[in-house]
């Protein structure tokens, strides 16, 4: 059984035990409207999941309750829906890399994944270029992995770039918990 925790834009999908839990840095207005994670006509993120061997078939955004069945969670560090992570204050990551960080030490997963480099950055308070990829430190003893964001938006990245990352992440994930 999960832990749902309804937020002002979405549910949190937490329980403790999971293989990774993946963060997003905020609600789009899309998926606030429809009430699912990563809803937005052009992400790729469940397609992602997918191609990289993370779900064993590719879900729908309707369907993301159902990550907890693959030991995999979802929150964002911000909860407001937004129309872009620009509308987001300093107020508003303030807060949330305090709930955050509160979240994953109830919860204990073996990993967070951080879906784009802003929302690593912005839970570290960092500044600098950031590579994507298994990180060097730790929180509170949980490896820690950065994706390139699944956005119809980020132009950084191709999508078999994203896939190759997301692949390494499922890699990672298998061998943490063979």
């Amino acid at each position: 059984m999960g832990f749902f925790m309804v937020c002002e834009g979405l549910p949190d999908y937490l329980r403790p035990g999971l293989k990774v839990v993946l963060v997003g840095i905020n609600p789009g207005v899309r998926s606030a409207e429809l009430g699912h994670h990563f809803a937005g006509p052009g992400n790729r993120f469940w397609n992602l999941l997918h191609d990289s061997g993370i779900t064993p078939r590719r879900l729908s955004y309707e369907e993301d309750a159902l990550l907890l069945d693959c030991g995999v969670g979802l929150t964002n560090i911000v909860d407001r829906p937004t129309h872009g992570s620009g509308d987001l204050s300093e107020d508003d990551f303030s807060e949330g890399r305090r709930k955050l960080a509160e979240k994953l030490v109830r919860f204990r997963p073996t990993s967070v994944g951080f879906v784009g480099v802003t929302v690593y950055r912005e839970f570290h308070g960092l500044r600098g270029p950031v590579r994507c990829g298994l990180q060097k430190e730790l929180f509170e003893g949980v490896g820690i992995f950065v994706l390139p964001n699944p956005s119809g938006r980020n132009a950084h990245y191709t999508y078999p770039e994203m896939l190759r990352h997301w692949r390494q992440l499922a890699r990672w994930l298998r061998r943490e918990h063979a």
